[in-house]
């Protein structure tokens, strides 16, 4: 399955860059606000959520967001959480393999969700602390948003 090969290491590539020395409740507000604001130029809706040592730092649903994709959220973080991967390439390497995260039998489907739009939030020298997650777009989408906005944070500073 070549064809996830580059798809993969620019994931690995991502986890390994968008790293942050500090990362407190001003800088989740930053992010959080990021991301609505870049969303409503698309004049579409998500929910963002953003954790930090099982402390919701951030999180916002924008008019037209649904109730489902909170639940995305929680299932999404659930995966990060136990993989310290993001969502998007936890889906992705299985794929990759021409399976499916969901065929991974001791994985209950209705508590972890392999899609992208959940990133580990890490700090250097410490390893994740918590989440950054978007849900309401296509999953290579909400992964997109996600990594961008942690970027522009990281260039901000």
């Amino acid at each position: 399955m070549e064809q996830y090969d580059d798809l993969l290491l620019t994931l690995a590539q991502q986890e390994e860059t968008l790293q942050f020395d500090r990362f407190d409740s001003d800088t989740a507000l930053a992010v959080g606000l990021w991301i609505v604001a870049e969303v409503r130029k698309q004049a579409k809706a998500v929910t963002v959520n953003i954790t930090r040592n099982g402390q919701v730092l951030f999180h916002y649903a924008m008019s037209g967001a649904t109730p489902d994709q909170a639940d995305w959220i929680r299932r999404k973080n659930n995966t990060v959480q136990r993989f310290a991967r993001s969502s998007y390439a936890m889906g992705m390497s299985y794929k990759s393999k021409g399976k499916t995260f969901e065929d991974v039998a001791y994985l209950d489907t209705m508590e972890y969700a392999a899609h992208g739009g959940a990133f580990p939030l890490m700090i250097r020298g410490v390893g994740m602390v918590g989440t950054v997650t978007v849900s309401g777009l296509a999953q290579a989408d909400d992964h997109a948003l996600v990594v961008a906005a942690l970027q522009a944070q990281l260039d901000a500073h």
